[in-house]
């Protein structure tokens, strides 16, 4: 009692200093706290002190404090991530002496501890009365902004720090954690860290408004909430937090490009400083010495654009903050170019020597925006202006930020963590889509719904009444893709189209000729990409044309995906793109033409002669050479991700093709394992390891493609519904067959008679490997060839020995009989040779 007693007097002393010193002299505290311990911890020469020490101006109102000694990541941070404090009720940090403008980071590292599954932990942060996090979910949350990445992302980090800015004009600081109902959640690390100097202004210059427009009354930047949403180092390496006054991490921007090669990097030659009239915390000079230049002799146009995309909350306002430094021209006016945020200009005749008064001088520039509620991204690029000549149009940008501003006190958007989501019912029921286990019809019925809103919000990058891909225009990146070292496109021999030569770049009237103005009695298909024509080209040459639709799920990335994948792909079992179209803000793609359609149609078709068994062999067999190829064709390989029988297409003579490379993903590199990324794909061939860690492997091709067998094998769809529980997901229902070694009883009675007992055994043998649970289990995509091919021999050994017999009269040899009545005829047997 008496120690509780001294203790409060302590605070309130402290409290009293804070107060004679007033607003504009209070004391400057720094806070780092390492939750869930009492022991202190120096990182980077600084000292992260237990929230439990005493005497640490920090006080909390709940929690249990759990540690796991299996973080993974930078040894340096080990004891900051090992421990934590997790709460099932609402927990209160309480900082006493943090009166003025302060950074605040809190640090989550998903790890389970103990008895709680990570997955399961759904919370809300407030600081002050300002709602920082709403229904948040780390392991969800650290998914998706990987998946927010323009290119390959195989970083192995997951650590996550969310960092936001608050002024606050009392002595304390409160921050307020709040689990959902019946569910925990968990921090940390908590740092605070002091802004002496103001970072932010009043006045900023608000997109399309052609000026500065004064935020004193309207906006209030100075009251207001914000949030870090990106802050990126443009043109040069990661800057880590020890190399910033405020400790902030400046990524690489690569990840965030339309296209990488849009601009080339340059460094400074000589010292750089800071602007007269910059505020030198804005950024640290190295910001400054490096940037990224338009200027690049690569690219088949010079007049286009460098374009950066970020995935951002709807509804909101937001900062953007521009970083110039001229690192290569002395006089004004050398270098003058135009700034475009969300297709609008922001600045035009920009001049960096101008705004920052000379060479090799720090400089940064704001620009305000609101995004509406149906969109979600931001689009920054640079770009020439039209009425400069193009030796004064190379833009520059060396650095970049975006931050959020609150909402009538709030920062929180509630994220559609998709598979990871908590659905609750009266039961607390988790149901992970893909995995399967044996739930009632309602069950998968409400997993489909949550996926199918999964993917929708992925899609979510354009407003509704928008019917124009944008920003497409000028970017020399889909036509750079199939270009020759000077940028021309080499347009194709007619007698190479089918055959895979060199991608062909068409016009829109070469593409409306084709098929005869996008005729819907031409139309083969509808996908998640648009609609897919039969077309005829001007040599006599059909093919098949994949329009994109601009309302659809897919769009931009998917579409470069696949021209950069089939443009540098060429197989005899991957489906040629012969070339592609994106003209007037049109996104098609030529392919050559199947006749024969998908593998699934032949399997369900109802109009279709049922294909022997043979025949889906050498099928399987054909699509595994296509993914075995795409798995070692390349240095570090190519996951393809969405591996389906209505992605296995089919020439006039039945050879199996890959087709869809839109979520393809490059493989890892050597010094990683798997290719961190959102959960994609189709729902039934999912690996659910891959669901649960979005670990992505080319063994996450090998489930699926297990799944494809046993699809192949019953040809029925893999996901039904209307079945009876246990039998609604084909790979699980044929798993519990296999098992029991009772295949026969479930295979397409089409092929009852035309297999051998040994053939059948061996084939579940293989897809049941596929199916493992987890991927080091499962073999190879050439292994699972090599056995195919085995099973195709012994299948032909079965049908010549089949055949003698029934010469003498030796009847049905180890086959098994038809649930048609009687034994398999040698007329079949024979046909299917």
């Amino acid at each position: 009692m008496v120690k509780d007693t001294v203790y409060n007097l302590g605070l309130i002393y402290v409290v009293i200093l804070c107060i004679n010193f007033g607003y504009g002299e209070a004391i400057v505290n720094t806070f780092l706290i390492n939750c869930g311990t009492n022991g202190s911890v120096t990182i980077d020469g600084r000292i992260w002190i237990g929230d439990m020490e005493p005497n640490n101006n920090v006080t909390f109102s709940s929690g249990i404090v759990v540690t796991n000694s299996s973080y993974n990541g930078d040894s340096s941070f080990s004891m900051l991530y090992t421990t934590a404090r997790i709460f099932t009720d609402s927990l209160n940090y309480t900082f006493i002496g943090a009166r003025g403008n302060y950074i605040l980071r809190l640090h989550f590292y998903p790890i389970s501890f103990q008895n709680y599954d990570i997955n399961k932990s759904f919370f809300s942060v407030e600081a002050n009365g300002v709602k920082l996090l709403s229904k948040f979910n780390v392991p969800g949350e650290i998914s998706l902004r990987k998946s927010h990445l323009q290119g390959s992302d195989n970083s192995s980090s997951l650590i996550l720090i969310d960092e936001y800015f608050l002024n606050n004009d009392i002595e304390t600081l409160v921050i307020h954690f709040v689990p959902d109902e019946g569910l925990f959640g968990y921090v940390n690390a908590i740092e605070i860290v002091p802004v002496v100097d103001s970072l932010f202004v009043e006045t900023v210059n608000k997109v399309g408004s052609g000026s500065s427009s004064s935020t004193g009354s309207s906006l209030n930047l100075g009251k207001r909430g914000i949030q870090t949403m990106y802050r990126l180092n443009v043109g040069g390496s990661e800057i880590k937090p020890d190399d910033d006054d405020l400790w902030r991490n400046w990524k690489v921007d690569t990840g965030y490009m339309l296209t990488s090669n849009a601009g080339f990097e340059i460094k400074n030659k000589s010292r750089v400083d800071y602007a007269s009239d910059n505020n030198t915390i804005a950024a640290p000079l190295m910001v400054y010495e490096t940037g990224r230049s338009t200027s690049n002799a690569d690219v088949l146009e010079k007049r286009f654009n460098m374009s950066w995309k970020f995935v951002v909350d709807p509804g909101f306002d937001y900062l953007v903050r521009l970083h110039f430094c001229e690192l290569e021209f002395d006089q004004p006016s050398q270098r003058s170019f135009r700034i475009y945020i969300n297709n609008r200009t922001a600045a035009d005749n920009f001049d960096i020597l101008s705004h920052a008064g000379g060479k090799n001088r720090g400089y940064h520039q704001d620009y305000l925006d609101s995004v509406p509620a149906k969109i979600d991204t931001i689009w920054i690029q640079l770009g020439p202006d039209i009425a400069l000549g193009s030796s004064e149009s190379d833009a520059l940008l060396n650095g970049l930020e975006i931050f959020k501003l609150s909402q009538n006190g709030n920062l929180a958007h509630i994220e559609d963590y998709g598979p990871l989501e908590l659905k609750k019912s009266s039961k607390n029921l988790i149901l992970w889509v893909g995995a399967g286990s044996g739930l009632a019809i309602i069950a998968i019925l409400i997993s489909i719904t949550v996926f199918l809103c999964f993917r929708k919000r992925r899609g979510r990058n354009k407003p509704s009444d928008v019917k124009t891909w944008r920003p497409l225009f000028l970017n020399g990146s889909l036509v750079n893709s199939t270009a020759n070292a000077k940028g021309t496109v080499r347009n194709v021999n007619p007698s190479s189209l089918a055959t895979g030569g060199s991608s062909r770049h068409f016009t829109l009237t070469e593409i409306k000729s084709a098929t005869n103005n996008f005729d819907e009695s031409l139309l083969l298909g509808v996908g998640g990409f648009g609609k897919v024509y039969k077309g005829e080209l001007e040599e006599g040459i059909t093919v098949a044309i994949k329009r994109a639709n601009p309302q659809s799920e897919q769009g931009l990335k998917e579409f470069q995906t696949e021209v950069e994948m089939l443009s540098r792909l060429r197989h005899r079992h991957l489906v040629s793109m012969i070339g592609f179209c994106e003209e007037h803000n049109e996104m098609i793609l030529v392919y050559e033409y199947m006749a024969n359609g998908t593998l699934r149609g032949h399997l369900i078709g109802n109009d279709i002669t049922p294909l022997k068994w043979k025949q889906r062999l050498e099928i399987c067999i054909g699509a595994a050479r296509g993914l075995h190829y795409l798995h070692t064709g390349s240095e570090r390989g190519i996951i393809h991700r969405d591996v389906k029988t209505t992605n296995i297409l089919l020439d006039e003579n039945l050879v199996a093709k890959m087709a869809d490379f839109g979520l393809s993903k490059t493989g890892p590199s050597l010094e990683h394992t798997h290719v961190s990324t959102a959960v994609k794909g189709s729902f039934g061939y999912l690996d659910p390891e891959y669901f649960r860690r979005q670990q992505l492997t080319e063994k996450s091709d090998v489930y699926s493609f297990g799944v494809v067998l046993f699809e192949a094998l019953c040809a029925r769809p893999v996901i039904n519904p209307s079945l009876p529980k246990d039998q609604i997901n084909l790979a699980e229902w044929a798993m519990r067959w296999q098992r029991q070694r009772s295949l026969k009883t479930i295979i397409d009675p089409h092929l009852k008679g035309e297999m051998s007992e040994e053939c059948l055994e061996k084939f579940g043998e293989i897809a049941e490997k596929c199916l493992g649970d987890e991927g080091k289990s499962r073999p190879t995509m050439g292994e699972v060839l090599w056995h195919l091919e085995s099973l195709l021999q012994i299948h032909e050994s079965w049908i010549r020995d089949m055949a003698g017999e029934d010469e003498e009269g030796g009847g049905g040899g180890d086959s098994f009989s038809s649930n048609r009545g009687g034994p398999a005829r040698i007329e079949d047997v024979v046909e299917s040779v």
